[in-house]
């Protein structure tokens, strides 16, 4: 069903229709046609907008498993646990309300806003909440990422970085490194990669973005590994993947079908762990890089089979057991000893 995103929109003319009963009508069409889809063909023929008019008809709106930009997430569907602060994860913000005049309190109170569209998400045993937006939807810089940035100039001050073709250049302090002085700052190229975090998002159509690769309050580099990327190859996935690689990366090993339903990173690593295992990295806009270098000769066609894995994998959704069936397959179709 994701897999429809990239392909031509006939949700074009509906955007442009500004009849709200028309809208309706068709969305209910839509919907008719995805219930009685037999074949992921329809799928692959309908574009993101049919997708958005399909969830409406079908779900109702006044649920918030479905919110919209600045709606708000009401309370009842937030982590109850008291023991640990509520974590907000991408696509939510805290933002101060606005008192009552009648209102004798002086604290002032706040509320959770989305910030993009997409399906609410409450992680009962990590405390925290978040939007999964659409898979093939283009990044946008948020405070807090880990992205994969490349280096594209630099300045007296700064690194001018790329971390996606929709956004302008971030910056990154030639001193934002882990004990980085002026005579030991790393000299980068352009060309360049580096791990970095989203420090602060500028408010404003082409408002800067500024990255850093330490922790702004301890000045150490975080266990995350950031800094320079030397070496490996990039691999480029939709921000749904990324994501879903994040969290399965992040998650308990123990769960049998993977957190997010993935089970390629940790069934590369046991297959791999003999020629000496291999490193990834993981950026919220789409971009994971991974290196093979203890792998000796057989470095190069692991890495490019990781890359083949990360692909299929997205590309045609697959089950966990498909997943494991796909490294076997692919390590050996590159002739790895596994």
């Amino acid at each position: 069903m994701w897999q429809c995103f990239g392909f031509r929109s006939r949700g074009d003319k509906i955007a442009q229709d500004r009849n709200f009963s028309k809208i309706i009508r068709i969305s209910s069409q839509r919907a008719v046609e995805a219930q009685n889809a037999s074949s992921e063909s329809y799928w692959h023929s309908i574009g993101p907008l049919d997708l958005f008019y399909i969830l409406w008809a079908v779900t109702d709106m006044s649920s918030p498993a479905i919110l919209l930009p600045s709606e708000e997430i009401p309370s009842e569907y937030l982590p109850s646990t008291t023991s640990a602060p509520l974590r907000l994860g991408p696509g939510v913000r805290l933002l101060s309300k606005p008192k009552p005049k009648s209102s004798s309190s002086s604290s002032a109170s706040h509320v959770i806003t989305a910030t993009q569209a997409g399906l609410l998400s409450a992680d009962l045993k990590r405390n925290t909440v978040s939007i999964l937006s659409f898979p093939g939807r283009r990044y946008i810089p948020t405070h807090n990422d880990l992205v994969i940035a490349q280096i594209h100039h630099s300045s007296p001050d700064y690194f001018h970085c790329i971390i996606s073709p929709q956004t302008s250049h971030a910056l990154l302090g030639q001193l934002a490194f882990e004990g980085a002085t002026k005579k030991t700052r790393p000299m980068l190229k352009p060309g360049d990669l580096v791990y970095a975090r989203v420090l602060s998002v500028g408010v404003g159509a082409g408002a800067e973005v500024e990255l850093t690769c330490v922790n702004p309050a301890t000045g150490k580099a975080e266990p995350g590994g950031l800094g320079p990327l030397v070496g490996g190859m990039v691999f480029d996935v939709s921000t749904g993947m990324a994501s879903r690689l994040m969290e399965a990366s992040s998650s308990n090993k123990d769960q049998e079908d993977g957190a997010a339903g993935l089970v390629i990173l940790e069934e590369l690593g046991r297959k791999l762990e003999s020629i000496g295992g291999f490193e990834i990295a993981v950026g919220r806009n789409g971009k994971v890089w991974v290196d093979c270098s203890n792998g000796g000769g057989a470095a190069v066609r692991a890495t490019v089979a990781i890359g083949r894995c990360l692909k299929e994998t997205e590309e045609h959704n697959l089950s966990p057991a498909d997943q494991r069936k796909l490294v076997s397959r692919i390590l050996r179709e590159t002739k790895i000893d596994a």
